[in-house]
């Protein structure tokens, strides 16, 4: 019989020689110590408990009657509970600035082709007025889905990384990238697809000119390919070695990935998708061209329903003689596109519709942050993958959930629902669009990368070292050979100067009490939403009879 694989995003436990998860027992526990259940005045606590129960019954009730009232709850929640579920500082502190900082641009002179990097003026280091950002009380505390870079390195909290791991991963990377006194060298093992890793390691030099001298040496493997592949249950026994870290955009329930920002941050040349810092603003100015509620009042998606045969199902929910399942659906033609400019992709442009519907694809979709920008209600067709920022969305808050397997009526109820409460379908949207605005800057994402490297590098028990056969890159050999759209996203996306403040104060770990409440928060709301829909369709199944 098939091992089970362990509960992947949870707080974890480490068996000696191997790495486990096991976070039932690490929440019941306190109450287990605690002899919960065991009282001298047993009456007193049955006959407690059939109060709570009575009362509980008659709330359940009423959520059922009145499907209006877990959203009502749901927002008071979050009003209660902001400082827990989002980052109560942003945005960075006011900092008075007497000058504009220097500016340092490209230096191509020609010369880029040889590999060597220009010696110029760019400075090494930089210093802040509150050295330590980690623990400022004047420091912007991060986002709330920074926790997670504690879950994700959690597999090697007591082991630490070790050479030998680190060599594992190279089975399946595209690249080894050093960081060696705050120079980069890249050690190249195959090619990725088009040129995500070419962007990704365009983050990882402007992240250097963000904060320069402030990236520890470290040594790390990438693997550009979207599936993760490090299996968490093949290193659950108690002799088990610990598993390979290895990075990658996107990680599941089963695997133990390092999540990272994905090179569409820095553009995506071949589909002329922008860096994200000037999209961000567009889609900004986008969503104020049309209102909410002069929105067409469907459900919208357009993208390649050839890669998954998810999306070849969602493609049967488009409207038809026989159905109105509520939402228009068009197919993506990249390549005719492409040949005509890309006139009728441009993603600003598309927030046009009440509702907007995200799908997975082979794997997570870079699709996903364009779409929850748009003050659409994001309509989340149920994934089985995470990106570094996804896991701190909420249902009923951020998106609403969308069963994968009878997509088409989740679909028309999820739309006949937000036309029927358009003031509660509006802050949904809304929510989604701020947290995409104000917690998803290229500010905080280029935070998340240090702070992930900053705990990467502790892990470490060898000193990086250049790779042998690694070469030195830098802006310059990187940007001044390419051409077209490549040249131009990274010279848009170029840091041009120093952070003038420091990064964003990193949250603290969950605690089993703290991650129980949002795996249960998420799990009610789901679970409500799903009750509804079935409520809705039986009435429209008798109303049909």
């Amino acid at each position: 019989m098939q091992q089970q694989a362990p509960m992947r995003n949870s707080p974890s436990k480490i068996v000696s020689g191997g790495y486990s998860r096991n976070f039932t027992d690490t929440v019941w526990s306190p109450f287990v110590k605690s002899g919960f259940g065991i009282s001298p005045n047993r009456s007193y606590a049955v006959f407690s408990l059939l109060i709570l129960l009575i009362v509980g019954a008659f709330i359940s009730t009423r959520l059922l009657l009145d499907p209006t009232a877990l959203i009502e709850k749901e927002a008071v929640t979050t009003t209660n509970t902001k400082t827990e579920t989002a980052s109560p500082n942003y945005p960075r502190p006011a900092t008075i600035i007497t000058q504009n900082p220097r500016e340092f641009t490209l230096h191509c002179s020609g010369n880029e082709t040889t590999g060597t990097c220009p010696r110029n003026n760019y400075p090494t280091t930089v210093s802040f007025k509150e050295d330590d950002s980690t623990h400022s009380s004047t420091t912007a505390t991060c986002p709330d889905y920074f926790r997670w870079i504690h879950e994700d390195l959690r597999p090697w909290e007591k082991t630490g990384i070790t050479r030998e791991a680190l060599e594992r991963a190279k089975k399946t990377a595209n690249f080894r990238l050093a960081i060696v006194g705050g120079k980069l060298y890249v050690e190249k093992f195959q090619d990725a697809f088009q040129t995500r890793d070419v962007f990704t390691i365009w983050g990882f030099l402007q992240l250097l000119r963000r904060y320069p001298g402030k990236i520890p040496d470290l040594e790390l493997m990438f693997d550009c390919v979207d599936w993760p592949v490090v299996k968490a249950a093949n290193f659950a026994g108690a002799n088990s070695p610990s598993p390979p870290p290895l990075f990658r955009y996107c990680g599941n329930e089963e695997t133990l990935d390092i999540v990272f920002p994905d090179w569409s941050f820095w553009g995506w040349s071949e589909v002329n998708i922008k860096p994200w810092e000037s999209l961000l603003k567009e889609l900004r100015e986008g969503n104020e061209k049309t209102n909410w509620i002069n929105r067409e009042p469907y459900a919208y998606w357009k993208g390649n329903p050839l890669v998954a045969e998810t999306r070849q199902d969602l493609m049967k929910c488009n409207v038809s003689e026989e159905h109105e399942w509520n939402a228009r659906l068009y197919a993506q033609d990249w390549i005719r596109e492409s040949k005509e400019g890309y006139k009728q992709s441009d993603l600003a442009s598309q927030c046009h519709h009440r509702f907007k519907i995200y799908i997975e694809g082979s794997a997570w979709s870079v699709s996903e942050k364009y779409i929850l920008a748009c003050d659409s209600v994001t309509l989340l067709v149920k994934p089985h993958y995470y990106d570094f920022f996804t896991r701190g969305l909420l249902p009923a808050h951020h998106y609403w959930p969308v069963r994968e397997h009878d997509k088409c009526r989740s679909i028309k109820f999820a739309v006949h629902w937000g036309n029927s409460h358009i003031q509660k379908a509006q802050d949904i949207g809304k929510a989604a669009s701020e947290f995409i605005q104000q917690e998803l800057k290229m500010d905080y994402v280029y935070d998340y990368m240090f702070h992930l490297l900053t705990e990467y590098s502790k892990l470490l028990q060898f000193k990086p070292e250049i790779p042998q056969n690694a070469k030195e890159i830098c802006s310059e050999t990187m940007a001044c050979p390419r051409s077209g759209n490549e040249r131009k996203f990274m010279t848009e996306s170029l840091v041009k100067h120093p952070a003038q403040t420091g990064p964003c104060a990193m949250p603290p770990p969950y605690d089993p009490a703290s991650f129980y409440a949002v795996v249960k928060r998420k799990q009610s709301a789901a679970t409500r939403i799903l009750q509804w829909e079935m409520k809705y369709w039986s009435k429209q199944n008798q109303t049909a009879s």
